[in-house]
Order: structure tokens, then C-alpha cells, then sequence
């Protein structure tokens, strides 16, 4: 593969996952919930769900969330070995974004139909449940073989920093357009048109497909890189411990900022606090304090700054309970935006551990082996994330929303304390965590 140079055109190539990113964020954090009506306010319910009442049954559709994410989670390993395999005339990475691409848009948009406008029936929620299923399939083909390029497309450790720190930034960009612009679009608009509106954004998507630049891979013998196939890839990646020790730290932050943002519609409506302005207070400061974050790690590692994150997170969480459970008035709506400017320093790094943790050690497993195997490692991370976030927002925010049928007083309040319990055991598996990724981005005195 081609690389790429020069500081606009990483810019322009970590832009490129904003689009679908927003698609997935639409998908977990709006439009699941808006099948359920448990949970919201009743002023929000006419926008905020389809129809404006239940279209799933609860039980079953508790089941099909969780087994969609474990399903997105376990087709990351086929899917991981196929785009790292693929060889075509095209090269593997940008038919595989395709092969993508097409089904994941089709998916999304079918998401969107009402099939039986009745109410809460088996065949709205088997319906919704496939849809659901196919829609995170395809997004794992297409984001897997975008951020396995991580490790291919550029040269130094400092261009791919650039290009995982640049894609955190964007992704602050989509989290505020989700949960701030989008939060404002549904005070007048149905959810449903909001997502219309969203969709053209997954064009960004076709960025890398002008920027990479690939051989025809059928006459590639691999000599300078040793193909490995299905087997042979998942032995090297869970035999490498760094990398599996960090997954279980990893899935325990996940499963707590996942519940958050996957709850994070209902959570505010239910507890009366106005999400768009503690979101703009968590999202808005994070450039500067993404720089922050930056010079913890180059002073004393990956390690350290990364549990400062987890630390900052937690508090945010727990002062957000309170805040959201005794505070009124006044007083509420201004603590309330504390709360999310202390989450601001935390919210940018969780993302870019994300990106910058499996692409350096998938290039260090390749320059110590040969192999090339990228796409693998953010599979596996994948599988973690999918079943710690299938079991926060397919069973937990499930059980929280369905048990919350008093809109003042129920389990949907402790959501943010749940959250903040995920990054609490995070913070523990810290201490398991081998040298060589505690001093990650540690710079070395002259």
C-alpha cells in the first residue's frame, strides 16, 4: 500500500470514519431506544420514538439486542481474516470497504420501516432484530478494514499518533453533532426523519476509497509480508498477552461509557436535565484537553493516563447522579454542565486508546514477525467491545428502562453510578497491564 504524508492529507484520512461512525451512533444511541417508549419523558415520546408508543416486545427484543452485539462482536474475526486476505486487481482494503459499505447503508434505512404500525409484535421485533443483526455485521467489515489501515498506510509511529489523535477529535465531532445538533433536532422533528437527514454524512466513507493506493494483490507472492490465514491470524493476536491483557481492561471501560451514551436519551430526559448543554460542555473543551491528556502520557506513560481518564470519568459519573437525583432549578442546570466539563477530560482519550493501542501493537507484531495482520487485532477488540456493550445497552439499559415505569423516581436514575462502576473495575485491571504498554508514548530522556 501507497503511504500517505503530509499533515492535511492524515487529517483529511482519520476524517473519513465520521460519517459511519455517526451512523452507528444514531443507531445505538436514538433509534434501538425509540422501538421502546419506557424511560422518556412524555413530552419527549412523540419525537424521540417512531410512533409514539412500544413496537417491540421487551423481552425478546432484550434478547436480540444482546445477541446482535455479541453477533457484531464474533463476525469481527471472519471478517478481520477476510479483508486481511482479500486479494483482488483492486488490492484488499478498498474492495472490502465496499463489499461493506453497500449492505450497512441498506440496512440502516430498512431500520427505519414500520413493518406492522400495530404495536408490540413478534414480527416488529424479529424484524428490527435481523435488520439490527445485518446492519453491525457490515459495519464491522467496513470500520475494521478502515482502522486495519491505521497500521499500513503511514510510516512512523509519530503519523500514526497523528492519525489516531485526529480521529478521536472527529469523533468528538460526531458526538456533538449526535448528541447536541441531534438533540436539538428532535424537540420539532420525529427521530425517524432526523435519521434521513443524517445518512448522506456516511459520503465521507469514500475518502480513503481515492487515498489508498494498493498494487494488484493476486500477483502479491508475500515476501515482504507473511499471509496468515483465519487460524493462524487469532493464534498471533491472543498469543500476544499485551494485547489481551489491555482487552480486559478495555471492555470494562467500554461497558460503562457504552451504557452511558447508549442511555444517554432516555437518562436526561428522565431525570430532567438538559442534555444539550451538559453534552456541549463535555464535548466542546476536549481539544485542549486532549492536549492535556498528551503530555501525561509523554511524561509518564500510557499507564498513568489512562487511569487519570478512568478517574475522570468516574467522578463525572457520580457527581452526575447527584446532580441528577437532588438538585432542581437553577442550581441543577448549572451543575449539570460541571458534570460534563469534568467528563471533558476524559471523554477524547477513551476514544483514542481505541485507535492508537491495537494499531501499534499490530506494528510491532508485524515488524517482530512479518505478519500482517492488522485488521485482526481491532477484530478482537471488536469482540470485547460488542459483548460489553451488548451486555450494557441489550440487557442492562434494557432492564433499567423497562423497570422505570415512574418517571420520577426508579432504577433509570442509577444509570450514571452503573456506568461509573464499569470504569471503576477498569481502573483495577490497570495494575495487570505489562511494561511495555503502562510506558506506551512515554518520552524518553535525552
Amino acid at each position: 500500500m501507497n503511504k500517505i504524508h503530509g499533515k492535511f492529507r492524515l487529517i483529511a484520512y482519520a476524517f473519513s470514519g465520521m460519517g459511519i461512525n455517526m451512523l452507528n451512533l444514531m443507531m445505538g444511541s436514538y433509534l434501538c431506544s425509540a422501538l421502546l417508549i419506557g424511560g422518556f419523558g412524555e413530552n419527549a415520546i412523540p419525537f424521540q420514538t417512531y410512533l409514539g408508543k412500544d413496537l417491540v416486545v421487551a423481552a425478546v427484543w432484550a434478547v436480540f439486542a444482546l445477541v446482535a452485539k455479541i453477533v457484531d462482536g464474533i463476525i469481527d474475526i471472519p471478517m478481520a481474516s477476510f479483508t486481511d486476505n482479500l486479494r483482488t486487481r483492486f488490492g484488499r482494503r478498498r474492495p472490502a470497504l465496499v463489499i461493506g459499505l453497500v449492505p450497512l447503508l441498506l440496512s440502516y434505512v430498512l431500520f427505519l420501516v414500520v413493518p406492522d404500525p400495530a404495536g408490540a409484535t413478534l414480527v416488529n421485533t424479529i424484524y428490527y432484530g435481523v435488520m439490527l443483526c445485518v446492519f453491525y455485521s457490515f459495519y464491522t467489515l467496513t470500520m475494521v478494514t478502515y482502522y486495519a489501515t491505521f497500521t499500513e498506510i503511514v510510516e512512523t509511529v509519530e503519523e500514526r499518533n497523528m492519525i489516531a489523535n485526529a480521529k478521536s477529535f472527529f469523533d468528538i465531532v460526531y458526538f456533538i453533532l449526535g448528541y447536541v445538533v441531534v438533540s436539538a433536532m428532535l424537540k420539532g422533528m420525529n427521530i425517524r426523519l432526523v435519521a434521513l437527514i443524517v445518512l448522506p454524512l456516511a459520503l465521507t466513507m469514500l475518502i480513503p476509497l481515492f487515498m489508498i493506493k494498493e498494487p494488484d494483490m493476486r500477483a502479491q507472492s508475500g515476501k515482504k509480508e507473511k499471509g496468515v490465514n483465519l487460524f493462524q491470524s487469532l493464534a498471533y493476536t491472543f498469543k500476544n498477552k499485551s494485547f489481551i491483557t489491555w482487552m480486559c481492561a478495555y471492555a470494562f471501560m467500554t461497558f460503562g461509557v457504552q451504557l452511558f451514551l447508549g442511555g444517554i436519551n432516555e437518562y436526561f430526559s428522565y431525570v430532567g436535565m438538559t442534555m444539550m448543554f451538559v453534552m456541549m460542555a463535555a464535548f466542546a473543551p476536549v481539544p485542549f484537553t486532549l492536549i492535556f491528556y498528551k503530555k501525561i502520557q509523554k511524561k509518564w506513560g500510557f499507564g498513568t493516563a489512562f487511569r487519570y481518564t478512568l478517574v475522570m470519568f468516574t467522578l463525572g459519573m457520580t457527581m452526575m447522579f447527584f446532580v441528577g437525583a437532588f438538585a432542581a432549578g437553577t442550581m441543577k442546570f448549572v451543575l449539570s454542565i460541571v458534570t460534563g466539563l469534568i467528563s471533558s477530560f476524559a471523554i477524547g482519550s477513551m476514544f483514542a486508546v481505541a485507535y492508537s493501542v491495537p494499531s501499534q501493537l499490530a506494528a510491532d507484531e508485524n515488524e517482530k514477525t512479518g505478519v500482517s495482520n492488522s485488521a485482526m487485532y481491532f477484530a478482537v477488540q471488536g469482540l470485547f467491545s460488542g459483548v460489553a456493550t451488548g451486555v450494557a445497552t441489550g440487557v442492562v439499559l434494557t432492564a433499567l428502562k423497562t423497570a422505570s415505569v415512574d418517571l420520577t423516581d426508579g432504577p433509570m436514575m442509577y444509570l450514571t453510578l452503573v456506568a461509573a462502576a464499569g470504569t471503576v473495575i477498569s481502573f483495577a485491571l490497570t495494575y495487570i497491564l505489562p511494561k511495555n504498554v503502562l510506558k506506551m508514548g512515554k518520552k524518553e530522556k535525552e
